[in-house]
């Protein structure tokens, strides 16, 4: 597996033009090659969340410590990257996730500039697959005049990840926190029509490209695995959103979770099957362009950047 990591930098014509000296903007690229697939993470951007989004309902005197070795402030915001994935096989260009876009935070909502970087206009996109309808995963679908943002794609979700966010009672049952995510993925989720078809667990999006059931994020969260052997990679998701607590401890509950004790869980067994497998992992809200290993540390594991 050949892994390599640049960085992308965009400069304006208008500023050539003007000769103003605008900043540059700069996405890191980090691209690896499994199989028959190249495969590639962009930034979308960071988020800022509080501290208690993740960590409130957990043992604070049994957290402390694992905060303190890896250097995170427990009373600090938490400023996630969020990490695209982009696969290239054969003429299929497959985006997983499609960001936030313009409407959820000003720090996110990145991706167009990172692909325009990348030299990938959005008429390039043949397929868009979800892990989730959460807005840092799916608002990017529209753009600006809420047309689709990849118009030509086929837009792809788990049929019980759908039904969820388009069932009415999900507003009234999803907590007044989350409320706007439901209304946000509602609407957009209606706005593209039948532009989305529905899979189910461990159904084959194209050759070598499969889905997996990974509940408890949210009801129909999906990962999405590729390759074979000793050259596998698995797309995660938001199974796991840190790169410390969630590895030292994967079961325990998380505020992140809309199911907390489904996603401990899940996210433990995923933990133990990433690592029994050697599978390498593109996690969205992981440093370094989010790719490396699960390996086995102690009583829980640790996450190897790649």
């Amino acid at each position: 597996m050949q892994i390599t990591r640049r960085n992308l930098i965009l400069s304006t014509a208008a500023a050539a033009v003007s000769g103003l000296a605008l900043p540059r903007r700069a996405w890191a690229q980090t691209t690896v090659q499994i199989g028959d697939f190249e495969v590639m993470t962009l930034s979308d951007g960071t988020l800022t969340l509080p501290a208690d989004f993740i960590f409130g309902p957990m043992d604070q005197a049994a957290l402390a410590p694992i905060l303190a070795e890896a250097g995170v402030e427990r009373s600090a915001p938490l400023t996630p990257p969020c990490n695209v994935t982009l696969l290239r096989k054969g003429d299929a260009t497959i985006l997983i996730d499609t960001g936030a876009g313009f409407a959820f935070q000003d720090s996110a909502g990145q991706l167009l500039d990172a692909l325009d970087a990348a030299g990938i206009a959005p008429d390039d996109i043949t397929h868009v697959l979800f892990t989730h309808g959460h807005p840092d995963h799916l608002w990017g679908v529209l753009d600006d005049f809420d047309e689709a943002t990849f118009f030509n794609a086929e837009h792809i979700m788990g049929d019980i990840e759908y039904d969820y966010w388009m069932d009415p009672a999900t507003i009234n049952s999803i907590g007044e926190a989350r409320a706007s995510f439901a209304a946000g993925a509602a609407r957009r989720l209606e706005t593209l029509g039948d532009q989305v078809t529905r899979i189910a667990d461990g159904a084959e999006v194209i050759s070598g490209l499969r889905a997996q059931w990974t509940p408890g994020h949210t009801p129909g969260h999906l990962c999405f695995a590729l390759g074979d052997g000793a050259d596998q990679l698995m797309i995660i998701g938001d199974v796991v959103t840190n790169d410390h607590v969630g590895f030292a401890r994967p079961d325990w509950i998380t505020g992140s979770d809309q199911d907390e004790a489904l996603g401990a869980s899940t996210r433990a067994r995923l933990m133990d099957q990433c690592a029994s497998d050697d599978i390498t992992i593109i996690g969205y809200h992981l440093p370094n362009g989010g790719i490396g290993k699960v390996t086995r540390a102690g009583d829980g594991y640790r996450f190897e950047a790649a």
